[in-house]
């Protein structure tokens, strides 16, 4: 990301007048940055103009409204690079400057930061971005203001990234977030935890005891009305999990998963007889304060390339869960 102190010329706009009347088309030069290059054309422009209709984005390519290093580029799968003149012929209204609400609340409590990733310990009762509730103080939020305080985003010099979460924790599960700092970054960080090479570690407090002390639990499930159930005809989610103490009926459990679906380890914990305690979503007895869940290691196993975060491989960050038994 640009400092706020970075004043390179980003942009250069002029007017082109229309010939027969109509509204006056702007031409605007972009320099392509960093956080611009490496992806698609189309998806460029639609972060860019997010007002531009998508029929009318496909159909200004074809008719030599978009120009790369001057040269009319009509395939909107073209993939952009750092330091390429793009130049854009679109009416006025088009051109909007991009709004981003900076949050006055950057409390976050930071884990682990380097020049590319951050990951922060989320609380519970706070989610990660906007829900249906309408809520506004989000973890996304409050990261971005933590970076603008910072003087490592300004989100009137970015063209099309904002700095972005690369994995969720529901509403009432604490624990590790990453969070990228740039577009390479959070391209690199999503294809990881794509294919696996990120492993991702949660302890539980469970209502009852696993059928052994250690095991992994393999199931289908179907997702409807916000809640996760167990069908033979659903998505495959699969999940180990390790018994580290029990006290009675209760037990604290390490789990890894090796899926990632929604609700996932507490419908498979529910599915075998010792739901998260106090998880009366998915079968446990009512408590006050929720269910005990908390994401508390990452590790970072790569068995692929990843360019420049490579410097992560084999990294472990662990924090210490809110609870205990």
């Amino acid at each position: 990301m640009r400092s706020k102190s970075d004043d390179r010329l980003l942009f250069h706009v002029e007017f082109v007048p229309l010939h027969g009347g109509g509204m006056e088309i702007k031409m605007k030069q972009i320099q392509i940055t960093r956080n611009d290059a490496g992806q698609r054309l189309d998806k460029f422009l639609t972060k860019f103009m997010p007002s531009l209709p998508k029929s009318m984005l496909y159909k200004s390519l074809r008719k030599n409204c978009v120009r790369i290093n001057g040269r009319h580029v009509r395939d909107g799968a073209y993939v952009l690079s750092e330091g390429e003149e793009l130049s854009l012929y679109f009416n006025d209204e088009f051109f909007t400057r991009r709004e981003a609400h900076i949050s006055e609340n950057d409390n976050i409590s930071v884990v682990y930061e380097d020049e590319n990733i951050l990951v922060v310990n989320k609380p519970t009762n706070l989610v990660v971005h906007a829900d249906d509730r309408g809520s506004t103080d989000t973890l996304v939020s409050r990261v971005q203001s933590y970076f603008y305080k910072k003087g490592e985003y300004d989100p009137q010099s970015e063209h099309s990234f904002s700095p972005a979460l690369c994995n969720r924790l529901d509403r009432n599960t604490s624990g590790l977030v990453i969070a990228a700092k740039n577009a390479a970054a959070l391209r690199i960080i999503n294809e990881k935890l794509k294919n696996r090479e990120i492993k991702k570690y949660y302890m539980c407090v469970t209502e009852g005891l696993p059928p052994h002390e250690s095991g992994l639990l393999q199931s289908s499930v179907t997702r409807e009305n916000k809640r996760t159930s167990i069908g033979k005809d659903g998505k495959e989610i699969r999940t180990k999990y390790r018994l580290i103490k029990s006290v009675g009926s209760r037990a604290l459990l390490e789990i890894e998963l090796l899926t990632g679906r929604t609700h996932q380890i507490r419908v498979q914990m529910s599915a075998v007889g010792c739901p998260l305690e106090g998880d009366v979503k998915y079968g446990a007895k009512r408590r006050n304060g929720g269910y005990s869940l908390c994401s508390f290691k990452l590790v970072f196993d790569f068995s692929s390339d990843a360019g420049e975060l490579n410097y992560l491989n084999g990294k472990e960050i662990t924090i210490n869960p809110p609870f205990s038994l």
